[in-house]
């Protein structure tokens, strides 16, 4: 019941609360660009779509922290999430900043990505920590793509992605140091292809 209840207050959290972050955002004012109308719109649209995979992000690894018996891998899950969690309140304060909201679907993506979570983690632990490896790999490549297609003058946007990439990436090898087995190919492209839903969606509404 405790763990029930925990999973539920996490949930509340990640979709009404004001997320805070425990690292400091890495923008320096210095670094903060004048955006015209259509940067500025383009920006919001991406940063709308981060903050959606920070949801996700959260949901996945309270899934798999209640699914798994593991003392030290639900300790792993949780620290991860704690980590996830200055990805969500840096991606929502620079919603804020540049005039945009999060996602109307929010309650969903954090829905499904936690089904997600859940079922991966009651196949095996392995098997749990092979879906973080694949999702960070998939999550680092999508921001590659964002700071690609950000603004130049977006210098505040490029500083957030990259340290998420950084973090996406650091996840995945400890998840791969962990034990994790890689997924089929099939998954995978499953993966890829809800991932291209959720961001396609994400991005506008």
């Amino acid at each position: 019941m405790d763990r029930l209840l925990s999973t539920a207050d996490a949930a509340l959290r990640t979709l009404f609360a004001r997320p805070r972050a425990s690292r400091i955002c890495p923008t320096l004012p210095a670094e903060q660009g004048v955006l015209d109308a259509q940067d500025r719109q383009l920006s919001g649209a991406l940063m709308r779509v981060n903050h959606v995979g920070e949801v996700c992000a959260q949901a996945l690894y309270t899934g798999q922290a209640l699914a798994t018996r593991d003392p030290g891998l639900k300790a792993h899950y949780e620290a991860a999430g704690l980590e996830e969690t200055d990805h969500l309140a840096w991606t929502a304060e620079r919603l804020e900043e540049l005039g945009a909201r999060p996602s109307l679907l929010n309650p969903l993506w954090y829905a499904g990505a936690f089904a997600l979570g859940f079922a991966a983690g009651k196949v095996s632990d392995k098997v749990s920590l092979g879906f973080v490896v694949e999702t960070e790999k998939q999550v680092a490549a999508h921001l590659d793509s964002h700071l690609e297609r950000l603004p130049r003058d977006d210098q505040a946007s490029r500083a957030i992605v990259a340290q998420m990439r950084d973090d996406e990436l650091r996840h995945a090898r400890e998840a791969e140091a962990a034990g994790a087995v890689r997924l089929p190919a099939p998954v995978r492209g499953i993966m890829r292809a809800a991932a291209k839903v959720m961001t396609t969606t994400a991005h506008r509404i």
